[in-house]
């Protein structure tokens, strides 16, 4: 599989995606996007754990505002500008694309995670981070708003006051300051982040599958759902599970005091 800005490799039942545009320091282009959302639906069809990670000295240094970082032209020449079209055509479907993932997804963050950075890194549902990492809401210092879902992502995670700080003033946040304000699960140094990003998704990759997939979307839908809705929901993906492949070898292996061996059916 051929791909210009990012990278893509099937480690048994892991896949690999990396930005991989050192020269921008993984400067997310549309261009960049597109081949990410192409890739996230390879890894769909055949992984059972997904890492999302930079290639060098960085995660992703936010949109590419360089030329051609826009191509394709989105616009008719004359048009009134439309700074969120690429949201619409571009940006919105990958990190849709990466909340209804059909198994979980491990951002393992090097380096700047800035702009839309920063949201790519933030969607993951396990996110590590070695100490250089940093995040950083970009977009003030070009006179534009948070995109990328960060708004939600942040006020969600971190907070409105600390998401307001970050939006307003646009300052990096490290590495431990992600981690006392509950943005990461954990910071390694950072010869060890993807030593760690695949131990991690091993253990998630031989799981049961279904179960995890349904687990992280009833918690991605927990945070907008009243829990009258989130009990519901628990109680029909239950039944899902209950019904797999997995759960019964689950049951042996409790009862016969042995470690399952979980395929992901």
């Amino acid at each position: 599989m051929t791909y210009e800005k990012i990278s893509y490799e099937l480690k048994g039942d892991i896949a690999i995606i990396k930005f991989n545009d050192p020269k921008t320091l993984n400067a997310c282009g549309v261009d960049t996007a597109q081949e990410m959302l192409h890739a996230f639906e390879v890894a769909a069809d055949e992984a059972r754990c997904t890492i999302l990670t930079g290639e060098g000295r960085g995660f992703c240094s936010g949109a590419n505002l360089g030329p051609g970082g826009l191509a394709p032209k989105l616009s008719h020449e004359g048009s009134k500008p439309d700074a969120g079209r690429a949201l619409t055509t571009h940006y919105n479907p990958l990190v849709q694309a990466i909340r209804e993932h059909p198994h979980p997804v491990i951002t393992a963050v090097n380096g700047a995670a800035a702009g839309v950075g920063c949201s790519l890194a933030l969607i993951g549902d396990i996110v590590v981070c070695a100490k250089s990492a940093y995040f950083l809401q970009a977009f003030r210092r070009i006179g534009l708003v948070p995109d990328g879902g960060s708004t939600w992502l942040l006020a969600r995670t971190i907070g409105r006051v600390r998401a307001m700080e970050m939006a307003l003033f646009g300052d990096k946040v490290p590495a431990e300051t992600a981690m006392e304000w509950g943005m990461v699960n954990r910071i390694v140094e950072d010869d060890q982040l993807m030593v760690t990003a695949l131990e991690m998704a091993d253990k998630l990759a031989k799981g049961p599958t279904v179960a995890l997939s349904m687990a992280r979307q009833l918690i991605w839908s927990a945070c907008e759902n009243h829990f009258d809705e989130a009990i519901y929901n628990e109680r029909l993906a239950q039944r899902t599970a209950g019904r797999t492949e997995d759960f019964k070898e689950g049951v042996s292996a409790f009862l016969e005091k042995r470690q399952a061996e979980f395929k992901g059916k």
